[in-house]
């Protein structure tokens, strides 16, 4: 089971979040939300929320 664990505003962000989760070794997914305003989902499978959610702190708050 995939859980949305952030929406990213842009493309951008979303290929940057994407991409250091995954050299964190993690499995990750980015689908957009809506097409119009350019919002993507990052996905995780559910088990793997929780270490996840730590490492994605300190993407955003470095």
């Amino acid at each position: 089971m995939w859980t949305v664990i952030y929406i990213a505003p842009t493309a951008k962000v979303a290929e940057m979040i994407q991409t250091r989760l995954t050299e964190e070794g993690f499995l990750v997914k980015s689908r957009p939300v809506n097409l119009s305003k350019q919002q993507f989902e990052i996905l995780v499978p559910s088990g793997e929320l929780e270490e996840v959610q730590e490492v994605l702190n300190s993407i955003l708050h470095p």
